[in-house]
């Protein structure tokens, strides 16, 4: 748990270092914050698309072997990127190639994890493992910026690279394929208990995408689908690219931009684990109204949070980092239930896709909204809206419990 943490917590880095990068490249370049954030966009949604053939290559090829892959291309990748100068570059290397890596090492793996290794205390694990994301941002962003501004963005990419690739030997020498590897029985289940065995002989490819035709026929993969496209497009897409850019607006600096995204990740960090806390002992269908809700009015609350002196802010980093991610546990949860432990990392993967889907069209669609209107605040409330609309969706997931227990009674 402990190496995928990290695993995570560089992916998460990784992923968060073109927010860095924004500002630097248009100014050295010339670019346009939509051409840079087309190349985010795109390396945003080879991050969701690359999960449900990620799970399905760890059950034909092995945990290890995936991630080791995906850790090597990601060092070489960011590695690579210190040499663009041209847009084109920065498409293939940032949004091809980085994002489908760092794609590999994200919830998906989460998922695969806590269903090999746990059986009981799932939705904790889950929101430990997702605060890793958050811890990301905390322990690259305000570091990355500063490097930024001191030393330019050159050197950024040659820390991230790095850091990347001195998680490889530990990830080769520290991190067993499944308990029963190292003589472990799943935690929480009996001694007499027979192994479960998720190894495959098929392909990746046909894994994927059989999951998907099976699963694609259910409304409620749908609606998981829906509402975590809502779930991207209101943070990691909007937010987690655009917030230190918006700071610029208001005549604040890079750091003190991913200053307030790290402590949003201070308080995510709380937040999602309590998550997936709360996800073990009570409804995920209402844990998810409450938290999209929460969110929307929180992001209609952004552009005022500017124009107030002292508590503005913060109080805005504290009640979205809360809930900056702490939808993943149940959500999981929900998909588990649903489709059952096997299938479940698989199809999780297909709704992580359209989380990142959406964090790709938010990503774009603040780009060009910013372009023309020269203002964020157009696309904050839309995103807020969403949110609310996310929150009675999710309410429609999985009835078909609530359908069997008033037939019996």
């Amino acid at each position: 748990m402990g190496i995928v943490f990290l695993v995570l917590l560089v992916a998460a880095g990784t992923q968060a270092t073109p927010s860095v990068l924004m500002v630097p490249l248009e100014r050295e370049f010339g670019w346009s914050r939509t051409t840079i954030s087309l190349a985010i966009s795109i390396d945003i949604a080879l991050y969701g698309l690359m999960g449900p053939f990620a799970a399905a290559a760890m059950q034909r090829f092995g945990v290890r072997p995936t991630i080791l892959t995906a850790l090597t291309t990601i060092a070489v990748g960011v590695g690579l990127s210190s040499m663009m100068s041209h847009p084109w570059q920065m498409i293939i290397l940032w949004g091809v190639m980085i994002g489908g890596a760092t794609g590999v090492a994200a919830l998906t793996l989460s998922a695969t994890i806590v269903n090999r290794w746990f059986t009981t205390h799932r939705g904790l694990v889950m929101g430990l493992l997702t605060a890793s994301t958050a811890t990301g941002s905390l322990v690259f962003l305000p570091m990355l910026a500063a490097i930024s501004e001191r030393f330019g963005w050159r050197l950024v990419v040659f820390v991230v690279a790095g850091i990347a690739a001195a998680v490889i030997p530990l990830v080769a020498l520290l991190l067993p394929e499944r308990p029963q590897s190292i003589g472990l029985k799943t935690y929480g289940e009996s001694a007499d208990f027979p192994a479960p065995s998720d190894e495959t002989t098929n392909n990746p490819i046909a894994i994927a995408f059989s999951t998907l035709m099976s699963a694609s026929k259910t409304k409620d993969f749908w609606l998981l689908f829906a509402s975590f496209f809502i779930c991207g497009a209101s943070t990691n897409g909007y937010v987690g690219t655009h917030l230190i850019a918006m700071c610029g607006d208001y005549g604040m600096s890079e750091v003190q931009g991913a200053s307030l995204l790290a402590a949003m990740g201070v308080f995510d960090l709380i937040g999602t684990t309590l998550s997936g806390w709360l996800s073990d002992r009570f409804n995920s269908r209402v844990l998810l109204f409450w938290y999209y809700g929460l969110r929307g009015l929180s992001l209609m609350y952004l552009p005022y949070a500017f124009g107030i002196d002292f508590f503005g802010l913060p109080l805005f980093a504290v009640f979205y980092g809360l809930d900056w991610v702490a939808t993943v546990a149940p959500t999981v949860r929900l998909t588990t239930d649903r489709y059952g432990k096997e299938a479940a990392p698989v199809v999780f993967g297909w709704i992580v896709a359209g989380h990142q889907l959406g964090a790709a069209f938010a990503t774009l669609g603040a780009g060009m909204l910013r372009a023309s209107l020269g203002t964020y605040t157009v696309t904050t409330m839309l995103s807020g809206g969403l949110c609310i609309v996310a929150s009675f969706v999710v309410l429609r997931i999985n009835r078909r419990e609530r359908r069997a227990a008033a037939q019996l009674v």
